[in-house]
């Protein structure tokens, strides 16, 4: 694909716009690791959201999706939907606690919550596996995502890619800290999102698609794999149960309470958790959550989506990708690539518009991730076990040397992966099981620092126990598999809550009267430490209200993301009734976050 100037010069300032305001937070971010890490917990709910959305947004979640709509169709999005009912979870019950627990990462919650030598192993064995190893296979797939986009518009090398925005990345982030990462997301938000409703609009304007009416009428008469239809925003549960079990059932049952996914994780935690805990308040805390959920559901996919389908009509097999770009290399073929083989029919001024939409998009990403990441290996490790008692200016220095590591690692793991959804699904099964805990040890005292490493262990013996036999010929489906890893590793990490040696009682007392945690999993602990119920009037109702404004925020984004589908597939009756319920569940919602505020 050809550049014009103007197509050069619009990719100029959006570089500019986003990333020189960035520079002056350089002296700031450099004071103490407070501030480059956590920002000096002084950031409002509106920057905080902001930074979550742009952070989710990244370069390889269009073609994420355009894969799930060219295999599942439409319902196939139900595997990251479902984590909606995650999301607001945590804006009603745990985003307060977070922010009250005064942290500067989610691991620190580790020696706060638990007592002996096993919470510090728990907190320094994840800040490495999770701020370097998990952490880098993260990053590996956003970057893997800009390979493909820069092999489909400019043939470029994997490591030709890597050089560019490593070096753009990697400048930024280690100079600036988390207030140049927070401000940057924002304005790229913004940028992204210009960028990908006009990919949708000339998508829709191809001759092969015939706008809105015509994508409709020609997909309605195509049947996706398995015999799917391509447009359903639920899956047909009478010819295609086994999609329907896979793409639906599971993670609206399963997957969005058991897996721990970056971004969507059971109770908050990652760089969700590092917004929150920078937040100036516990209100900005829940506002932040709240306003990143909305935006994250409702106003991103359906761009991405209409793309996705609009690319099924253009390239109905990846022979005819492969066919329109030649010299592409064929280890990066696959229907990932759909998206960015989509762009060659942006217009000129547009297309340069894009190409600065997608380096926003790459960078939001990897700047919080390296970030991030650097929190966990310098804070809850270096400072932690190995350094303990040096400057900060020190720690901040090293916060530098683990980012430019951490990028360094990931794009060597690039060269390894050959698609983001097989990425995606990768991280799931590597989480999946420990999710609950991460629900209850908010509430329920008997959770101790052994059943989070027993969590750890038996998640990880049982996935290897279930790789020898699908070597051997024992072949379980994936939902099965999951099932199982599930099952065996929350049996596990209850019997190690009552087995094992309990938290210290003096630490759980302080840690009960620091984060107020409600519910009666805390009873035991309360009478221990002598508080009366009248000592803690704003706790009382929190459960019976944490629940009405969870089911009103599921169902005020479900009903939001569905009203646009359907107003853009022109099924107006069902829209309207949609929107009915939109207006109800928000009237709802908005009355129980005054009353939570209050």
């Amino acid at each position: 694909m050809k550049l014009e100037l103007i197509d050069w010069l619009i990719v100029a300032l959006t570089l500019i716009i986003c990333f020189i305001p960035a520079l002056f937070y350089g002296k700031r971010a450099g004071k103490s690791t407070s501030e480059f890490f956590a920002s000096g917990r002084s950031v409002p709910w509106w920057l905080a959201g902001l930074s979550m959305v742009a952070t989710t947004f990244s370069s390889d979640t269009p073609n994420l999706v355009t894969d799930i709509v060219r295999r599942n169709g439409v319902a196939g999005n139900w595997v990251w939907w479902a984590f909606v009912l995650t999301g607001v979870s945590t804006v009603f019950f745990y985003a307060r606690l977070w922010r009250r627990s005064g942290v500067m990462t989610d691991l620190e919650f580790y020696e706060l919550r638990y007592s002996g030598k096993a919470a510090g192993f728990v907190r320094g064995f994840r800040s490495v596996y999770l701020g370097l190893f998990f952490n880098a296979m993260i990053m590996a797939t956003v970057n893997l995502a800009a390979c493909k986009i820069a092999g489909i518009l400019f043939g470029m090398e994997r490591w030709q890619t890597l050089l560019i925005v490593g070096s753009l990345n990697v400048v930024f982030a280690t100079h600036s800290g988390l207030w140049g990462v927070l401000v940057i997301d924002m304005i790229q938000f913004f940028i992204k999102m210009t960028a990908v409703i006009a990919a949708a609009y000339f998508a829709l304007q191809l001759p092969q698609v015939g706008g809105l009416s015509g994508l409709v009428d020609k997909l309605s008469n195509v049947k996706g794999p398995g015999n799917i239809n391509y447009l359903n925003i639920l899956p047909d549960f009478t010819s295609n149960w086994d999609i329907a079990v896979a793409v639906f059932i599971m993670p609206i049952a399963i997957q969005w309470w058991a897996v721990w996914y970056p971004g969507a994780e059971p109770g908050g935690g990652s760089y969700i958790a590092q917004r929150m805990l920078a937040s100036k308040s516990e209100k900005d805390a829940l506002g932040a959550v709240l306003f990143f959920n909305v935006a994250h559901y409702v106003l991103r996919p359906w761009p991405w989506i209409l793309v996705g389908l609009a690319s099924i009509l253009v390239y109905p097999q990846l022979s005819d990708i492969q066919a329109a770009f030649p010299n592409l290399d064929p280890k990066l073929l696959g229907h990932d690539i759909a998206y960015p083989a989509m762009l060659k029919f942006l217009p000129v001024g547009f297309i340069g518009l894009m190409v600065g939409g997608l380096i926003a998009a790459n960078s939001s990403t990897i700047l919080t991730h390296l970030n991030w990441g650097a929190s966990y290996l310098v804070h809850d490790f270096y400072r932690r076990f190995i350094k303990t008692d040096a400057t900060e200016k020190h720690y901040v220095f090293a916060g530098r040397i683990a980012t430019v590591f951490l990028f360094i690692v990931s794009s060597s793991l690039v060269f390894f992966l050959d698609s983001a959804l097989d990425a995606f699904q990768i991280i799931l099964q590597v989480g999946a099981g420990t999710g609950l805990l991460y629900l209850l040890r908010w509430f329920w005292w008997r959770i101790n620092a052994w059943s989070e490493v027993t969590a750890m262990v038996s998640s990880f013996v049982i996935s290897i126990v279930l790789l020898i036999l699908n070597k051997n010929g024992i072949v379980f489906s994936t939902h099965i598999s999951l099932i199982i890893t599930i099952a065996f590793t929350t049996i596990c990490w209850v019997s190690a809550s009552y087995l094992s040696p309990q938290t210290n009682k003096q630490t759980l007392i302080e840690f009960y009267k620091k984060v107020r945690p409600f519910g009666p999993g805390w009873k035991a602990i309360k009478i221990e430490a002598g508080i009366k119920d009248n000592e803690l009037e704003e706790s009382k109702n929190n459960i019976p209200l944490g629940l009405l404004g969870w089911v009103s925020g599921c169902t005020m984004i479900w009903s939001a993301l569905f009203t646009v589908g359907n107003f853009l597939y022109g099924r107006l009756e069902l829209a309207f009734m949609l929107l009915a319920v939109f207006g109800v569940s928000t009237f709802v919602l908005v009355k129980v976050v005054k009353k939570v505020w209050n």
